[in-house]
């Protein structure tokens, strides 16, 4: 299976290409807001503020890094916190430089089956048992989502586009949940589905993919990913204490989110920045620009117009949010994969 290094490798100009597009959406974004009252915004926000919410993001990470643990513990053994905070931030440089945010699972299980000799499928069912907490607070927020977008004074076809996204999403999180229960059939169902595509996106792409590749695709991460919902489920204490920290995270991560508005003097209503963060996160999740840099910015800036929040104090406030929870981990997380290229080029030197 390729690694995710591998991915980034042969895909760096393309991966450099998405970000640069997305880095033009925010400057135009920036122009078309104005880019001097959005400067002045962040001249005057408080670094104190700014301060906290990098705590949080660190925090975030922590509890993120408490639920894998857990995990790990009911199908293997947890090799530590402390090892597994720095294979974390691995992984979010994975996830934060591929479209979707689908890289870093396959680093997290590339890293545990080399340093910590954790089986590379049972290390990779721990990363898709882990992800299978997310989706538990995206379903509960978006389906109410959903009921308060629909009583904002939106233009029809926004509702529309919006609620259609946001069903969309939550649709793909409950196939995501048949696959775990039903792993044959959802196996089936998706084997033909890509019968049906495979033709279109070879011809669109002019890649040579042939379907053995893509039926082997199929079989690894369904396999893995219901492995990995059963592993959730089968531990009732470790399901409930994963839940409890999963709505924690998202509850700090909306506190995150908060400080910094409030960082630049603003003070927006809490329920809709709730819903239109969680849209904003729900964007990051679908396969385009690598954190969805410049779609989120675009979709944050018109539904927080609605709820009477300026466009250059949601822009100014979102910047400093992509650098706490975007900039910072890939700049850790390029760190620490540096350091264990280091260790691998070490161990492959000791073995020849």
């Amino acid at each position: 299976m390729q690694t995710t290094s591998d991915l980034i490798r042969e895909h760096k100009w393309k991966i450099i290409f998405t970000l640069i597009i997305g880095g033009f959406i925010i400057f135009a974004i920036s122009i078309a807001v104005g880019l001097q009252d959005i400067l002045n915004v962040l001249k005057r926000s408080d670094p104190e503020i700014i301060i906290v919410a990098l705590l949080l993001e660190i925090i975030i990470i922590g509890m993120w890094t408490k639920r894998w643990s857990l995990i790990l513990d009911v199908i293997d053994k947890s090799p530590g916190f402390s090892t597994l905070f720095v294979m974390m931030f691995t992984s979010l440089f994975g996830n934060n430089l591929t479209p979707g945010a689908a890289g870093g699972e396959p680093m997290r299980a590339y890293l545990l089956s080399k340093f910590e000799g954790i089986s590379f499928d049972l290390a990779f069912v721990s990363a898709s048992a882990d992800r299978v907490f997310e989706f538990f607070p995206f379903v509960l927020v978006s389906g109410f989502a959903v009921y308060m977008i629909s009583t904002w004074h939106l233009p029809f076809l926004e509702t529309l586009l919006i609620s259609l996204l946001i069903i969309i999403i939550m649709g793909f999180f409950g196939i995501l949940i048949y696959v775990g229960v039903k792993r044959d059939i959802a196996e089936r169902l998706l084997l033909s589905l890509a019968k049906s595509l495979l033709p279109i996106f070879v011809r669109i792409t002019k890649k040579e993919i042939t379907l053995h590749y893509v039926t082997e695709q199929i079989s690894f991460y369904v396999g893995r990913f219901s492995t990995g919902f059963a592993t959730v489920l089968q531990d009732k204490q470790m399901f409930t204490l994963g839940l409890s920290i999963s709505f924690m995270m998202w509850g700090t991560d909306m506190l995150r989110m908060y400080l910094c508005f409030v960082a630049v003097g603003s003070f927006p209503p809490l329920v809709p920045m709730i819903i239109i963060y969680t849209i904003g996160i729900l964007i990051t999740i679908l396969p385009t620009i690598p954190g969805a840099l410049g779609l989120r910015e675009a979709t944050m800036v018109g539904l927080f117009l609605v709820v009477g929040v300026p466009a250059d104090i949601v822009l100014a406030a979102s910047l400093i949010d992509r650098l706490i929870s975007y900039l910072m981990p890939t700049i850790v997380g390029a760190i620490t994969t540096v350091y264990y290229g280091k260790l691998l080029n070490k161990m492959d030197a000791n073995s020849s």
